[in-house]
């Protein structure tokens, strides 16, 4: 299967930021144990702090790919953009948040972009993503 995981505005600071929130963990490490856990698997990655970005690279992987995992971050809450462009395309895309975003301030309980997306995983901290492939390779396995 090839997997598309992208991350948005200041996810590339993992590991630095607010680490009593999103962990000691840099997402490059993370990413290269899931390459390895997965290695049967087509895994890629793609951060950006710009919507435009965000959004171009779901138009250009949402009708080739097996499945995109997205965490939006800030733009979860504010982007009509990328809840069109996951509307847009086929590739089913599955919503990852680190930390719980019902359980912070109350602007993040809304997600513009669930919607859209075939399900949500949220609190679980970068273990999201991990849920988020093995969904994918169950979902295609059984289909």
């Amino acid at each position: 299967m090839k997997i598309l995981i992208v991350n948005g505005p200041n996810l590339n600071l993992l590991g630095k930021r607010e680490p009593e929130v999103y962990g000691n963990q840099d997402f490059e490490s993370f990413f290269n144990t899931l390459k390895s856990n997965f290695s049967d698997n087509e895994l890629e990655y793609f951060q950006s702090n710009i919507e435009g970005e965000l959004v171009g690279k779901i138009q250009e992987v949402g009708f080739s790919y097996d499945g995109i995992i997205l965490n939006a971050g800030a733009y979860t809450h504010t982007s009509v953009a990328i809840s069109d462009a996951i509307a847009a395309v086929t590739t089913p895309v599955i919503e990852v948040h680190i930390s719980n975003i019902y359980a912070r301030e109350e602007f993040r309980h809304k997600s513009i972009i669930s919607k859209e997306c075939i399900g949500m995983i949220s609190g679980l901290g970068l273990e999201g993503y991990l849920l988020a492939i093995t969904y994918l390779l169950n979902k295609k396995q059984n289909s």
